[in-house]
């Protein structure tokens, strides 16, 4: 779990998948792979959860799919810099304080039988 300031809620979106292009090999570059991205932001809720508002909060949605347009777009050697990315993206949100993103890599190129590989970047504004 995100380690964030204290008093900050959370709002959780995992699994989002999408084909992306990421990867220091031209054949990853070439032929793209599936990644796979949770993200966790944290923010203040109160407002949201007493008004019941939309406007008081992130719209969870809105950033799914940008965190999917994030993974598909412009090639990356790294996942870690993948990560950096979809941060900035999810601090754009004005409520959101911190974010926890873990960018998995589960068909990344290593020469022996592995379950999965990831990073995971925690970043505040």
């Amino acid at each position: 779990m995100a380690v964030f300031p204290d008093g900050l809620d959370r709002i959780a979106v995992t699994g989002i998948r999408a084909i992306g292009h990421h990867g220091v090999y031209p054949e990853e570059k070439r032929d793209g792979q599936p990644f796979v991205v949770d993200v966790t932001l944290g923010l203040d809720l109160s407002a949201a959860g007493l008004a019941d508002d939309l406007t008081a909060t992130v719209d969870y949605g809105v950033v799914a799919r940008q965190v999917c347009d994030e993974i598909a777009g412009e090639p990356l050697d790294l996942i870690e810099a993948l990560a950096e990315r979809i941060a900035r993206t999810c601090l754009a949100h004005q409520p959101v304080l911190a974010v926890e993103v873990t960018v998995h890599k589960p068909q990344a190129p290593i020469p022996v039988p592995f379950g999965d590989t990831s990073v995971t970047i925690t970043r505040t504004r």
